[in-house]
């Protein structure tokens, strides 16, 4: 189960209550732990970086005076965190894409069919020198595209 994922999670809705409640640092730890926990592309993630006041006068007129006792700022922050909360509970982690996943995905988008197919055959071998015979076709790639590739690796 997710109970350390949840624990984390729940931390941080209890700290929108907070009587220093400071946004800004909110969105920063809320998503370290959200990008940890579902991954970057997460739309959670997206939703908590969106999350700003707004102080236009048309907004701070519409709701002067309106009686309402809750931040909307703050009450969409704890309907995410709730809903990520409720998401762990009934479903539990999402899977992770294995890393090895990642990097023949990343391999694919530079390198040719035929160079994907040498790899592959390489890595399904049961030759001792695969890093050798990987090396070597390496070492027949475009510096352009080692570059593109080692960029791709850093970012990802």
């Amino acid at each position: 189960m997710a109970e350390k994922e949840i624990e984390l999670l729940s931390q941080q809705l209890e700290s929108l209550g907070a009587k220093n409640f400071d946004l800004e640092a909110w969105k920063s730890r809320t998503l370290i732990f959200l990008e940890r926990i579902f991954g970057k592309e997460s739309s959670k993630i997206r939703m908590v970086r969106e999350l700003k006041y707004d102080y236009s006068s048309w907004n701070l007129r519409d709701t002067a005076g309106t009686g309402k006792d809750k931040d909307p700022v703050v009450q969409k922050a704890r309907e995410i965190l709730e809903a990520a909360i409720t998401e762990l509970r009934l479903m539990g982690l999402p899977p992770q894409e294995a890393q090895s996943n990642k990097l023949l995905t990343l391999l694919e988008e530079e390198l040719t069919g035929k160079q994907m197919r040498e790899i592959s055959a390489i890595l399904q071998s049961g030759d001792t020198d695969k890093m050798e015979r990987i090396r070597a076709l390496i070492d027949t790639l475009e510096k352009e595209t080692l570059t593109t590739l080692i960029a791709k690796l850093l970012i990802h």
